[in-house]
């Protein structure tokens, strides 16, 4: 019975022996299988990779990251496939790091683990992927700005007035917050949508030609059927505004005009040429009486004394013609029955097809005058600008800022004045004159006017050939003037 018993126990033991070779063998073979694949719980650029083999993970990974970025724009959604814009998995660096977590792991050390169900968890391996921004943002600028900005639209003239009817607002793709989001979404396997931004885009400001188109709609509702003749310089841009109108037709400016007191500039120019910092107190009294009274006697005793005695009328035309200013001339003083100095002919006056039967004793046009007095702003504010450039060591920044300072002391609240807000600063100077006839037929004015909205150069001329009325004249340049105010102010309708 005892060796009975023995050989049960044998049996039995050595079943338990087979048993436990038979597990061992299962285990050492499922270990082997795990270990032909991925490690259990291994993630790959937040992708689930475990038990899977290197095609198996790269398929997946190839699935997980070639689903197309949804952006939202507006109302606008756009499927972007990651191919397009340059997106590449570099899967062999990324298997090859999963990988490598394996293999670094002795075979044996890595199945007793196994055995005592204690397999690490593997560390994840980042994303690496190329993405190529160049193209990414080409994309952004040709596929998605162009369809989809919304641009803004400008302000137009509204005919009968001289205010803008109001433009539109858009919208302009924030291009450079955009390729920061869809990269983002890019490297994530799960988060693929975005919503672009977006920057409000304010309405375009009139151009330049539809504020010639305003400006020619307010002669027309005017009914003035004389000339007129408007030069506009932008004295940030430096964009001109410069036509002649007659009867609803453009003429070519550069008209030849009577200057009468407009020629008070460029003798001031030429006088402060002439004299030292600070100028002399009588010199400085007449100036004031020449621009602030517009009286012409102290013009005549100024070019009489600082100039060239009996020929300071000359000088001035001198000076100007140094400064470029071909079409502008003094070819004698202002008292009556001041000797005709000289004739002069200029581009301006030999023009047959339009004539405004200048004096043959000052002329100017439109243009040259607005020149000069952009040479005087440029001096004063830049210290630069031709008059510096001309006479360096004659004419100062200081002494540019005094020339602005008297003619905005020429407060007369009529012309380009009459068409600014109260308190605008302008610095302008005006003319006209009762001719040999006994009326008038030209009146001008030519100003500098600062406002917020920008410094622009505003000269205007008005020709009649029968006679010009002054209160006609003085509100049809006001309201010149103050649509020209409300382009740069843009006072909407």
């Amino acid at each position: 019975m005892q060796n009975r018993g023995l050989t049960i126990i044998r049996i039995i033991s050595i079943f338990f022996i087979i048993v436990t070779v038979v597990l061992f063998f299962i285990q050492l073979v499922t270990y082997s299988r795990i270990r032909a694949s991925l490690p259990p719980g291994s993630r790959i650029a937040g992708v689930p990779v475990g038990n899977l083999d290197r095609q198996e993970a790269a398929d997946r990974l190839v699935k997980a990251y070639s689903i197309p970025v949804e952006i939202h724009y507006g109302d606008a959604v756009i499927q972007i496939k990651p191919s397009v814009i340059g997106f590449e998995l570099d899967l062999q660096t990324m298997l090859t790091a999963a990988d490598q977590q394996r293999i670094n792991q002795s075979f044996w050390v890595g199945f007793w683990e196994f055995l005592w169900n204690r397999i690490p968890q593997p560390d994840e391996v980042p994303l690496r992927a190329e993405i190529s921004e160049e193209r990414l943002r080409l994309f952004l600028e040709q596929e998605i700005a162009v369809r989809y900005d919304r641009p803004s639209t400008a302000a137009i003239p509204v005919p009968g007035s001289t205010s803008f009817a109001a433009g539109e607002s858009g919208t302009k793709l924030d291009i450079d917050r955009a390729v920061i989001l869809i990269k983002d979404a890019l490297q994530s396997p799960t988060d693929r949508f975005v919503n672009l931004t977006f920057e409000n885009v304010d309405p375009i400001r009139p151009s330049m030609q539809n504020l010639q188109i305003l400006l020619q709609q307010v002669i027309d509702v005017s009914g003035f059927d004389g000339l007129t003749e408007i030069y506009l310089l932008d004295l940030q841009n430096r964009q001109e505004v410069s036509f002649a109108y007659q009867n609803g037709q453009t003429v070519q400016p550069g008209i030849a005009f009577t200057a009468a007191s407009t020629m008070k500039i460029p003798i001031m120019v030429s006088v402060f040429k002439r004299t030292d910092e600070p100028a002399p107190v009588e010199v400085s009294n007449q100036i004031s009486l020449m621009i602030e009274r517009s009286e012409n006697d102290p013009a005549d005793r100024l070019m009489e004394n600082v100039l060239e005695g009996n020929l300071g009328p000359l000088t001035v035309t001198d000076d100007l013609k140094e400064m470029g200013l071909e079409n502008t001339f003094l070819a004698g003083y202002f008292y009556p029955g001041a000797p005709l100095l000289r004739r002069f002919e200029t581009p301006a006056n030999l023009r047959t097809d339009v004539s405004t039967d200048p004096d043959f004793y000052n002329q100017t046009t439109a243009v040259d005058m607005g020149i000069l007095l952009d040479d005087i702003y440029q001096c004063a504010s830049k210290d630069g600008g031709t008059l510096r450039a001309i006479y360096p060591d004659e004419v100062t920044q200081t002494e540019c800022q005094t020339m602005l300072d008297y003619l905005a002391k020429n407060r007369i609240g009529v012309l380009i004045q009459a068409g600014l807000p109260e308190g605008t600063q302008i610095a302008h100077k005006h003319g006209w004159i009762t001719e040999v006839d006994g009326v008038i037929h030209t009146i001008s004015d030519a100003g500098i006017v600062y406002s917020p909205g920008g410094n622009y150069v505003l000269v205007v001329f008005l020709y009649h050939p029968v006679q010009l009325v002054f209160d006609t004249a003085n509100l049809l340049t006001a309201q010149l003037s103050s649509a020209v105010y409300n382009f740069y102010n843009l006072t909407i309708n």
